[in-house]
C-alpha cells in the first residue's frame, strides 16, 4: 500500500457531519481542526505540481466494462494522480473489487463517488431502489426523508463510496422537463427545500458527503443538458426567489458540496450560450461570494453535450477551474486538461493560492469522509448488507406515506360493502400490473377483464358495478415514458362514463395532464411508481387496510393543485407487510420453514398454508408442498382446504353470537327453547353455555354412517344410497353417491334420543352444532351455507370461503382430504371429509366449511377487532367477550363458549406460551387457527394431514402446529 501514512488524532469526523462545511462555529469542528489541518497540510506539502493538479479530476468507470476498459483508470491513477472516481453502471461486488484495486495503487486515497439519488440501484444491479424524489415529495413526514438519506448513505459507505451526488434540489416547475421530473421533490420551493435538507442530513449523518445539484437550478427547463445546452430565460430576481431558495438552506446546514449545471442563463451570464459551469460570475460571483459557500464545488459531467459542445477537451476543464470549481467531473481528456492547467499555472494565470484553495478543500473532504484512516472494502456479506430488512421496512413506510388520494367522489374510497360489489380490474399502460391484481384479490373477488377492442370491453364490464383501472408505466428509471396513449384515454373515458371507476396512476403525476376531463372518474389514487411495493400498498389502500397520507408535490391541472391530498382512514382490514413493522423478528420466523420442511419430509402432511398476522398486518404468508404426495400440484394461496371443526367458530358461532346481539338468544337459552321437538328429551334443559363449553354430558359424536353400510361388503348399502341423484336420493355425500332424502330427520332423531354421559365432566362433542345448525336454519328459513354468505363472508370479502366447494371453486383449487375406504370408497375431493356433515348434504354446523388461510385470517381478525371489519360491525365486543370467557374453568374445563382456550395444565391445543385471553380451534383434517388479543396475533395453519389416510397422526403426535406457534411468540421483540 502506497498511501501516505501520517499521525492522526482521534476522529470525530461524523459526530455532527451535516455541519462539515458549515459557516457557523461548531465546537466539534474546532476541536478536530488541528488534526484535519495537520493531515491536509502534510499531504499537500509532499505533492508535486502534477499531483496537486491530479486531485482536481474525478473520472468515471463502469464496473460492468471489460478489464481492458477498467485498467485504463489505473494509468490515470499512476501517471496523472487523479483525486477521485465516480462509479457508474455495474454491480456491487465488481465495484468493491475495483475500488480496492484502485485505492491500493493510489498515493493519496481516492474519493469514490456515485450518482445514487434513489440508492445504489441508480447505477448498480443487485441493490435496493428507494422511491424517486417525486414520490418522496408526496410524504409529509420529513423524518422519513432523513431516514432515507441515512439508509442510502449507509449503503454508500458500506460499498466504500464517500460522495453521493444527491440530493437533487431542482424545483420542477416545468412538467415538460425531460431530465429532472421524477428526480425532483416537486414544484414548491419550501417542500423541495425541507425534503432536500432532510435527505442531506441523513446521508451526512451516515458519513457520506452530499451534493446539492444542479446549481443554480435545472427544474424549469424543457431540454436535457446531457444532449444540449438548455436555456433558463428567467430574470435574476426570479432565480433568486425560486431556484436559489433551497441552496441557502442547505448551505446554512453544511452541505458538503454543490454541483454546477451546464445551463445558458442570460440574466446571470451575459456571454451568449456560455455554460453556467464555466461562468465565473455564476460559480464564484453567485455561489461563492453572494451565497457565501465555502464547500466543495463540482462541475456537472464535462462530457455532457451542454459542456462538451462548447470547446475542445482540456479547454473546458481549464475554464471550469478558472471559474471557481474545485473538482472537474468526468473530463473527456485528463492528460490534455492536466497539461493545460499546468501551462496556465506556469503562465501565472493560476496562482499557487488558487490551486491550494481547491486541493486543500478536496483533501479536507477526504478527511471528513474518513480517508485519513482508509480501510479496504470487506466484501463479506456485501449483498446481504445492501439488501437488509431494515431497508425493506423503510421502503414500505415510504410508499405507504406517499400514496395520495386526489379524488374521492361519493366516498367511493375505501371500497366498502363488498357484499354488493362486483369488482373488475382493467390494466392500461405498457407495464405489468400483476402484483396489484394479486393483492386486490386478497380482499375480495376481483376479475381481470381484458378485451381486444373497446366494444368488447364495455360489454364485458356491464356485469360489474365497480371498475378499478390501473395505469402501469415502466419503473425502470425516472426518465421512462409516462403518458397515456390516445387509445387508452378513449377507453378510460368510456369505462368511467358507464361504471363507478377508480383510477390508480402508477406513473409520474404529470400523466394526469393528458386527461381532458376527470368528471366521470369517481376516485383517483396517485401511486407515483409501478414498483411491486407501490402496487401492493395501493391495493391495500383501496380496500381501507392502510390510511391515505400523501399530498401532491406538483400541480396536475386546475382541478388538482399542489398539496392536494384527501385523508382516508383505515377500515381495519388486514394489511400485508414486513414482520419488523409490527415488532417481530424475521430471522426467528424463518425457523418455521425448518419445522415445515420436517413436516413434509416425514409425510405428516403433503402440503399446507400458513399465515401469521400481528396488529392487523399479515407478516408471514407462505404455501408449502403439494396437494398430494404425488407432487403434481403445488399448494397455492388461493387453494381451498376442508376446515373440519374450524367450521364451528367460523360459521355456526358467529351466527349464534349475532342472534345474541339481537336479543333472540342468550347463553342461558336451552335446547328445548330453540328446538320444540327436543322438549321432553334429556337435552331439553341444556343451555347454549354448557353445551358449547362441552360441559353438558353429550356424547362426543355419533358414527351415523356405520348403520348405512352393507353388513357383508362394508360398502354403502343400496337401501340408503344411489349413484345418481333423484328426488328420493338427493343428499350428495361424495362424487356419484347420493343419500336418501329423508335421512336428515332420522339423524336428528338419533341425536335427540342419544343417551347422556353418566358423569358431568368435560367432553368435546360435535352434537351441539347439529342442534344449532337446525335452529339457525329453522329461524331464518335458509341454509347455513346461504346464511354465512349473506351475514358474513360476502361483506368480509371472504370469497374463498363456503360450503359445497365443488360447485363454487372447481376441483383444481380444492385440496383432497382422504382416500376414504371406510365409508364412501373413493378419494374425498371437493366434498366434506366429516361423515356426519356429509350425510347432512355437506353443510354441517360442526364441519363442512372450506376456505384458504387468508380468509380464515380475516374472520379471526374481525374477532380481534372486537367484531368489526371493513368498516362494518358484525358482533359486539361485549358478546365476543362473553363467548370467549372460560365459564367452567373452575371445573377444569378450558373451553370458552364455542371457542377453544389455552390449556389449563400441561396438555392443550397451544404452545403453552400464550395469553389466556386467546382463543381459537383445531380441525381433524389438520387445520388450526388461533387469535391472541394480548399480542394481537392471528395464526392460521391449514393442511390435509388426513391424506391419504386419516390414521396418519404424525402432525398431531409431533405437535407441529403448537411448535410453530411457539416460534411465532419467540419471534416477538420484547
Amino acid at each position: 500500500m502506497k498511501n501516505i501514512i501520517v499521525p492522526t488524532l482521534y476522529c470525530i469526523a461524523f459526530l455532527l457531519p451535516y455541519a462539515i462545511f458549515s459557516q457557523e462555529v461548531n465546537p466539534l469542528y474546532t476541536a478536530d481542526r488541528e488534526a484535519q489541518e495537520n493531515w491536509v497540510n502534510t499531504i499537500y506539502n509532499t505533492m508535486t505540481l502534477q499531483e496537486k493538479v491530479g486531485q482536481l479530476f474525478m473520472v468515471d468507470v463502469f464496473s460492468s466494462k471489460s478489464k481492458k476498459e477498467t485498467d485504463k483508470i489505473k494509468t490515470l491513477i499512476k501517471e496523472y494522480h487523479i483525486g477521485g472516481i465516480i462509479f457508474s453502471k455495474g454491480g456491487p461486488q465488481r465495484q468493491a473489487k475495483l475500488s480496492n484495486e484502485y485505492q491500493e495503487i493510489s498515493k493519496v486515497p481516492l474519493m469514490m463517488a456515485m450518482d445514487a439519488e434513489w440508492g445504489l440501484s441508480m447505477r448498480l444491479d443487485s441493490t435496493h431502489a428507494f422511491p424517486w424524489n417525486m414520490t418522496l415529495g408526496a410524504i409529509k413526514d420529513t423524518l422519513l426523508i432523513e431516514e432515507t438519506g441515512k439508509a442510502i448513505g449507509r449503503h454508500c459507505k458500506r460499498l466504500g463510496v464517500h460522495m453521493n451526488f444527491a440530493p437533487v434540489v431542482d424545483i420542477n416547475t416545468n412538467p415538460k422537463n425531460p431530465i429532472i421530473g421524477n428526480r425532483s421533490f416537486g414544484e414548491e420551493k419550501e417542500n423541495v427545500t425541507q425534503k432536500a435538507a432532510a435527505f442531506m442530513r441523513g446521508m451526512q449523518q451516515a458519513g457520506v458527503l452530499a451534493s446539492a445539484k444542479h446549481f443554480p437550478g435545472h427544474g424549469d427547463t424543457d431540454q436535457d443538458s446531457h444532449k444540449t445546452l438548455p436555456t433558463v430565460e428567467f430574470d435574476a430576481k426570479r432565480i433568486d426567489s425560486i431556484e436559489l431558495y433551497p441552496y441557502r438552506k442547505l448551505i446554512k446546514e453544511g452541505v458538503a458540496s454543490v454541483m454546477v449545471a451546464h445551463l445558458n442563463i442570460p440574466s446571470l451570464e451575459t456571454r451568449s450560450n456560455y455554460p453556467s459551469s464555466i461562468s465565473e460570475k455564476i460559480v464564484t460571483g453567485l455561489l461563492k461570494d453572494s451565497l457565501g459557500y465555502k464547500g466543495l464545488i463540482f462541475t456537472d459531467a464535462l462530457n455532457m453535450k451542454g459542456a462538451s459542445n462548447f470547446s475542445e477537451p482540456g479547454d473546458i476543464d481549464l475554464a471550469a477551474f478558472k471559474a471557481g470549481n474545485d473538482i472537474l467531473l468526468i473530463s473527456e481528456d485528463v492528460p490534455k486538461a492536466t497539461q493545460k492547467i499546468i501551462a496556465s499555472y506556469y503562465a501565472g494565470e493560476i496562482t499557487e493560492k488558487r490551486l491550494s484553495h481547491s486541493v486543500k478543500k478536496i483533501l479536507l473532504a477526504k478527511y471528513k469522509a474518513g480517508l485519513h484512516q482508509y480501510k479496504p472494502i470487506d466484501t463479506t456479506n456485501l449483498y446481504e448488507d445492501l439488501n437488509d430488512l431494515k431497508t425493506q421496512l423503510l421502503q414500505h413506510k415510504l410508499v405507504e406515506n406517499s400514496l395520495t388520494v386526489v379524488k374521492n367522489d361519493r366516498a367511493v374510497l375505501p371500497v366498502k360493502n363488498l357484499d354488493i360489489k362486483n369488482v373488475a380490474y382493467v390494466s392500461l399502460g405498457d407495464d405489468d400490473g400483476t402484483p396489484f391484481y394479486q393483492t386486490l384479490q386478497k380482499y375480495t373477488k376481483v376479475d381481470w377483464v381484458k378485451a381486444d377492442n373497446l366494444a368488447d370491453m364495455i360489454e364485458k364490464l356491464k356485469q360489474y358495478n365497480y371498475v378499478i383501472v390501473g395505469f402501469h408505466k415502466s419503473n425502470a428509471h425516472p426518465w421512462k415514458g409516462y403518458k397515456f396513449k390516445d387509445k387508452e384515454l378513449v377507453w378510460l373515458y368510456e369505462i368511467a362514463r358507464l361504471n363507478t371507476t377508480i383510477l390508480n396512476v402508477f406513473a409520474r403525476p404529470y400523466a394526469m395532464l393528458d386527461l381532458k376531463t376527470t368528471t366521470n372518474l369517481d376516485g383517483i389514487i396517485m401511486a407515483y411508481q409501478n414498483s411491486e411495493v407501490a402496487q401492493e400498498k395501493t391495493a391495500q389502500l383501496l380496500f381501507g387496510a392502510i390510511e391515505a397520507k400523501g399530498t401532491l408535490p406538483v400541480s396536475i391541472g386546475e382541478g388538482f393543485p399542489v398539496n392536494t391530498g384527501i385523508k382516508m382512514r383505515s377500515l381495519h382490514r388486514l394489511s400485508y407487510g414486513i414482520p419488523e413493522s409490527v415488532g417481530v423478528n424475521s430471522e426467528k420466523l424463518k425457523k418455521i420453514d425448518s419445522v415445515v420442511a420436517v413436516t413434509l419430509r416425514e409425510k405428516m402432511a403433503p402440503g399446507l398454508q400458513l399465515i401469521v398476522a400481528r396488529k392487523g398486518k399479515v407478516i408471514f404468508d407462505k404455501n408449502y408442498g403439494y396437494h398430494t404426495y404425488a407432487k403434481k400440484q403445488e399448494v397455492k394461496g388461493t387453494d381451498i382446504y376442508d376446515l373440519a371443526s374450524l367450521t364451528k367458530i367460523l360459521s355456526t358461532l358467529p351466527l349464534t353470537m349475532e342472534l345474541k346481539d339481537k336479543g333472540l338468544v342468550s347463553l342461558q337459552t336451552t335446547v328445548g327453547e330453540m328446538l320444540p321437538d327436543f322438549k321432553g328429551s334429556n337435552k331439553e334443559n341444556t343451555s347454549i353455555k354448557s353445551m358449547l363449553s362441552h360441559y353438558a354430558r353429550f356424547r362426543s359424536w355419533i358414527p351415523f354412517y356405520l348403520k348405512t353400510l352393507d353388513t357383508v361388503t362394508g360398502k354403502p348399502d343400496t337401501k340408503y344410497y344411489r349413484k345418481k341423484e333423484s328426488d328420493e336420493f338427493s343428499i350428495q355425500v361424495a362424487n356419484n353417491l347420493y343419500l336418501r332424502s329423508d335421512m336428515k330427520d332420522s339423524l336428528l332423531l338419533r341425536i335427540k334420543e342419544s343417551p347422556l354421559r353418566n358423569r358431568l365432566r368435560y367432553k368435546y362433542s360435535d352434537l351441539p352444532y347439529y342442534l344449532l345448525k337446525t335452529y339457525l336454519e329453522n329461524h331464518y328459513g335458509s341454509s347455513l351455507d346461504e346464511l354465512t354468505q349473506q351475514h358474513f363472508y360476502k361483506s368480509l370479502g371472504a370469497n374463498n370461503t363456503g360450503y359445497l366447494p365443488i360447485h363454487k371453486f372447481g376441483k383444481k383449487r380444492i385440496i383432497p382430504t382422504e382416500n376414504d375406504q371406510a365409508f364412501r370408497g373413493q378419494v374425498i375431493h371437493g366434498y366434506v371429509h366429516d361423515q356426519g356433515a356429509a350425510m347432512f348434504g355437506g353443510i354441517g354446523g360442526h364441519a363442512g366449511l372450506f376456505s384458504n388461510a387468508n380468509d380464515v385470517a380475516k374472520i379471526m381478525q374481525m374477532y380481534l377487532n372486537g367484531g368489526t371489519y371493513g368498516g362494518k360491525k358484525y358482533i359486539t365486543s361485549e358478546t365476543l367477550a362473553e363467548f370467549n370467557k372460560c365459564h367452567f374453568c373452575h371445573k377444569d374445563v378450558r373451553r370458552g363458549v364455542g371457542f377453544d382456550k389455552p390449556q389449563l395444565g400441561e396438555v392443550g391445543p397451544t404452545c403453552g406460551c400464550i395469553s389466556m385471553t386467546s382463543f381459537g380451534h383445531s380441525g381433524f383434517t389438520g387445520t388450526f387457527t388461533w387469535a391472541d388479543p394480548k399480542e394481537e396475533i392471528v395464526y392460521v395453519f391449514l393442511s390435509n394431514r388426513t391424506f391419504p389416510d386419516a390414521a396418519n397422526r404424525k402432525l398431531i403426535s409431533n405437535d407441529i402446529r403448537s411448535e410453530i406457534q411457539r416460534i411465532i411468540y419467540e419471534a416477538i421483540k420484547k
